[in-house]
């Protein structure tokens, strides 16, 4: 299935309009496009964590709506990848790129509340006024460096 959605043109380079004079290679396979990722500075995933896309560079720091069975400290796996990429060259998943593919691990730096939120009732004409404020939960989740699932063992991307 993979393979025909990098012969279907899912994997080009990005940068075309810019390299007129010179047309960059175009893989024929998963490992070949990965290898031509590898081979750039620096990389990307879109990951969906907790039903929401996020663009994730590794070392990036990310915010979501609290994850209560997680301690700080734990490491989970993100599974749902959407895209992985680099400056020129990305492989999108119809919807997602299969889960032993990409290894991409996030570690729970906090549990945190955002800033005091205030919200207003009131109905008109009937005295009626009330006033709640609470503060959303949150979990920072620290990312780490992206591997490729190669056999049973992860090298880094």
């Amino acid at each position: 299935m993979l393979t025909s959605l990098l012969r279907s043109g899912l994997v080009t380079p990005r940068n075309a309009f810019r390299t007129m004079a010179t047309e960059a290679p175009k893989p024929q396979s998963l490992s070949e496009a990965i290898s031509l990722i590898r081979s750039q500075p620096s990389r990307y995933v879109v990951a969906s964590v907790v039903g929401r896309k996020y663009l994730l560079a590794p070392r990036d720091l990310l915010t979501v709506p609290r994850l209560n069975d997680l301690k700080v400290g734990d490491t989970i796996s993100l599974t749902d990848i959407h895209e992985i990429g680099s400056r020129d060259y990305t492989v999108r998943g119809e919807p997602l790129i299969p889960q032993n593919t990409i290894d991409v691990k996030a570690t729970v730096v906090e549990h945190t509340k955002g800033s005091m939120e205030s919200i207003f009732k009131k109905k008109r004409r009937k005295g009626y006024e009330k006033t709640i404020q609470h503060k959303q939960t949150y979990t920072r989740l620290r990312i780490g460096e992206f591997g490729v699932v190669e056999g049973d063992k992860v090298v880094p991307l």
